[in-house]
């Protein structure tokens, strides 16, 4: 009876709709410009795909809802403008959102990295990795160390990251019982929060080019000063330490993990990635034949960085990463990988050249559903971004920011939270409230760093959170995770680090504008001692007998 009266009202609202469109213009000129441009209302679409998913724990009709609410607001309720504006906008369109050159690479990457992990899987690389591993890694305190170390270690890419560790590390987890949504969040945590602070890497490159050049600072500079004040990231790998450590488990992570220590390292009936998880013995398998692949997949990702940036042509290695196209780069590794793949086992005879084949369009599928949502985020940020949701955001920060000075770095990290956070896009966060904050701090170098650290620290904390940010995404993806429960599981814990991050900020605010940089500089500590001393709490907590 309930789902009838659902429907008539679903179906009395289209046909109101309908007659809307039917009164409303059907085209626009280059000056058109929303009802609700520039409001608060250009941050709905997001949150209401973000509210359905967490309320029906359903990804792909949350997003979609929220893609035709951002149409809809787009074309003032015109429904044929708002559907030729959702797929074929110029700006925020899907088409053009799929045609994008650094999308499209990013999708080729994804599928050719499919492609390697079911020929590891098929050749035994990943079976003999983690026999390997069996013999050298006796806990499932190891076996987690062993992942955040890896994602430690490849700190170029944030995406790259999640999906080389996760492809590399899963089944060797598996076999410690550690449960599918902790190694999508030791994916996660070990992706955007050390990328955002290694001076070597794509997100580096994009900081130091975001600082305004009429300021005339050195942007690189500037970003190893915010290094120390980057306590979102900072937090994260201590309490990402601390957890494993300790063995702390909380929230819905703890039913996770517990039913993961009885042999269900799913808990939730979904299998993504059946097919692809599914490894049987090569006998002429080794470690090389995973190792080697990923190495060299490492490797010619830095050279192919360093290499769309010029620095074979004369350009510093700064500036190389600065100016580096990382999603080509991507590209180009991936595929050279693949044919050093395709010699190597051919070499090692480890299998045949028709199983090479079939492992294409295998590798191919096992991605489908990351790339699904990936393009249908994309899509819904473009339709975000048409509705002016970064210009409402810029003034309000400049607006209201001179008045809050000393508490200002807490502000902006709360801002950059939830802009990260609606739009799952960390570097557009940053690149919009950057130049805000130079405006606001060009006079007070030390508050300038402290609220520019800020700035990032929150990029990545709502990134980190945010069920449509490609990482998000791509650890789920890394992991062979529900992307629900991810998401779900890994909220408290980001929560936990970005409430101690604040209160760092509120410190770190209060002593950069009062006193100097000696005494701001404590509030690093101080912070990391808030995190263990909350972390021993909730281990107090959750004591594991």
């Amino acid at each position: 009876m309930k789902k009838k009266i659902v429907y008539s009202l679903g179906l009395i609202g289209f046909i109101g709709l309908g007659i809307w469109t039917c009164m409303s213009p059907t085209s626009v000129d280059s000056l058109y410009v929303p009802a609700v441009y520039a409001t608060a209302f250009g941050l709905l679409p997001p949150l209401v795909a973000i509210t359905l998913a967490l309320i029906t724990k359903e990804v792909y009709s949350s997003l979609f809802v929220g893609i035709v609410t951002g149409a809809l607001l787009y074309s003032n309720g015109n429904l044929f403008l708002g559907l030729t504006t959702m797929l074929f906008h110029e700006e925020g369109g899907l088409i053009f959102k799929v045609s994008s050159s650094s999308n499209t690479c990013i999708l080729v990457f994804v599928t050719v990295l499919g492609i390697l992990v079911a020929l590891m899987n098929k050749a035994g690389g990943s079976y003999a990795f983690g026999d390997w591993c069996a013999k050298h890694i006796r806990t499932r305190k190891g076996a987690q160390f062993m992942t955040m170390l890896l994602g430690v270690l490849i700190f170029v890419d944030d995406g790259f990251n999640c999906m080389t560790v996760g492809n590399v590390m899963r089944s060797v987890t598996d076999r410690f019982n550690v449960s599918r949504a902790k190694l999508a969040y030791l994916l996660d945590a070990t992706a955007a929060p050390i990328c955002i602070i290694a001076p070597v890497s794509s997100w580096a490159a994009a900081v130091t080019y975001s600082v305004p050049e009429e300021l005339h600072i050195n942007g690189f500079s500037m970003f190893l000063r915010t290094i120390p004040y980057n306590f979102y990231s900072l937090t994260t790998l201590l309490m990402m330490a601390l957890i494993i450590f300790f063995n702390i488990d909380f929230g819905l992570m703890k039913v996770h993990e517990d039913n993961a220590k009885k042999g269900d390292i799913f808990t939730t009936p979904g299998r993504p990635f059946k097919d692809s998880d599914e490894q049987k013995a090569n006998p002429k398998g080794k470690v090389i034949d995973l190792v080697l692949p990923v190495f060299v997949l490492i490797v010619i990702s830095i050279l192919c960085m360093i290499y769309t940036g010029g620095y074979f042509e004369g350009a510093s290695l700064i500036d190389a990463f600065g100016n580096c196209n990382a999603a080509y780069a991507l590209v180009m590794s991936s595929v050279v990988t693949l044919i050093f793949t395709f010699i190597l086992y051919n070499i090692r005879e480890v299998i045949s050249f028709k199983e090479f084949m079939e492992c294409l369009p295998a590798g191919f599928r096992s991605m489908c559903e990351p790339m699904i949502i990936l393009i249908m985020a994309w899509n819904l940020s473009g339709m975000t971004n048409l509705l002016g949701a970064n210009i409402f955001i810029h003034d309000f920060v400049e607006g209201y920011a001179g008045n809050f000075k000393m508490f200002l770095p807490a502000i902006i990290f709360l801002v950059s939270v939830f802009l990260s956070f609606s739009t799952g896009t960390s570097w557009g966060t940053f690149s919009i409230l950057i130049p805000i904050v130079c405006n606001v701090f060009a006079g007070n170098y030390e508050m300038l760093v402290i609220s520019i650290a800020a700035c990032l620290s929150g990029s990545v904390c709502g990134d980190h959170c945010s069920p449509i940010s490609d990482t998000t995404i791509m650890s789920s993806a890394g992991a062979h995770c529900e992307h629900f429960n991810h998401v779900s599981t890994q909220l408290p814990y980001a929560i936990t680090a970005a409430i101690i991050s604040f209160i760092g900020y509120i410190l770190a605010g209060i002593a950069g504008y009062t006193t100097n940089s000696t005494i701001a500089i404590l509030s690093l500590p101080v912070t990391l001692a808030f995190m263990a001393v909350s972390l021993f709490i909730l281990n107090k907590k959750y004591k594991v007998d």
